[in-house]
């Protein structure tokens, strides 16, 4: 069996004497029922500390006084989060309004020191879904060169309460030894919604606490620019919603701007594209994020026509698949207000 260490504290406990923690592993859970990925909880000198169970021979086992325990160390769960992206700037169509405010952040990022107590620390993107917040994100450090941690809010929600606060300071000090950092938070309703209309979980809770703890800057993080994204901005709890010092909102792309996704986007469709009309298909696709236009439309006709092995794609394809799409948004919409 191996255990590796996962817990709740600021620090893991360290096991100098490996044999010392067997002896005591055993004396603990004698006559426990250990299986493969389950937990063993500490009662004694860790209190709710969680050990977890890698692998148990032969399976499902009772430990006992003669169980051979190994015992190995947990890495750090926030190794390996940084990347560096390869999206431009020039990507990223439409949102002028968002990419001119982004100037701050990159000034920001490629002379911290400057900014002093003004530094533009918590941004927040809002908007629609599928309309580039995470794809500005990642220009924006391809731009200034620096490193990004992306995290989705839920993956912050440990198994255990305490886990994911504990998450979250590791996340912080993790970005700051790379700093200049972007942190990017995607989903951030998953975690943050208005606290006044809902009862949050033990563990919910005290993830939040620790984001605002961070996000207050109580432990300077200098270099680390944390960007949050929603597409529920009103929902927020009104204390998270007010470390943002700025509010970046990206929205639906008008007519040009659909018609540039669609023309850059066919060029890389893998079969032939014929009587397409880009403005007529722009026209039918109103109301759709760049990313509906792309995984909606665009695939879906690709989909469809491999599906009945045709070797070219006709551009009335897209325009059936669009006007559906738009039916069926309408239908929602009429749903909606009848229930």
């Amino acid at each position: 069996m191996g255990y590796p260490l996962s817990g709740m504290l600021d620090d893991d406990p360290q096991v100098e004497n490996r044999d010392v923690f067997e002896h005591y592993a055993r004396q603990q859970w004698n006559g426990y029922l250990a299986c493969k990925d389950e937990y063993l909880f500490d009662h004694r000198m860790y209190p709710d500390f969680a050990y977890k169970i890698i692998d148990v021979e032969p399976p499902e086992s009772i430990i006992g006084f003669q169980t051979s325990i190994i015992v190995q160390e947990a890495d750090n769960n926030m190794s390996g989060l940084e990347f560096t992206s390869d999206v431009s700037i020039d990507d990223v169509i439409g949102q002028e309004n968002a990419r001119r405010k982004c100037r701050l952040i990159e000034r920001f990022l490629e002379k911290p020191g400057q900014f002093g107590k003004w530094a533009p620390r918590n941004v927040l993107f809002f908007g629609p879904s599928g309309t580039g917040k995470t794809m500005l994100a990642k220009a924006l450090a391809s731009k200034t060169d620096v490193p990004i941690i992306p995290v989705k809010a839920t993956q912050l929600i440990g198994e255990y309460v305490g886990e994911g606060a504990r998450q979250i300071h590791q996340l912080y000090d993790h970005a700051e030894e790379m700093a200049p950092c972007i942190i990017f938070i995607d989903e951030l309703d998953a975690i943050a919604l208005d606290r006044r209309n809902q009862e949050l979980r033990g563990d919910v809770a005290e993830i939040v606490n620790a984001l605002l703890t961070e996000m207050d800057g109580i432990a300077e993080r200098s270099g680390v620019c944390t960007i949050g994204a929603t597409n529920r901005a009103e929902a927020l709890d009104p204390a998270v919603r007010s470390r943002f010092e700025e509010e970046i909102e990206f929205v639906l792309p008008d007519e040009n701007e659909r018609r540039r996704i669609i023309e850059l986007n066919i060029a890389t469709i893998p079969l032939p594209i014929e009587d397409i009309d880009l403005s007529g298909l722009a026209k039918l696709t109103a109301g759709l994020s760049g990313r509906d236009i792309v995984e909606k439309v665009l695939k879906t006709a690709l989909h469809q026509a491999i599906i009945d092995d045709k070797d070219k794609i006709i551009g009335q394809h897209f325009v059936d698949i669009a006007l559906k799409i738009q039916k069926n948004n309408n239908s929602d919409v009429v749903n909606r207000m009848y229930i």
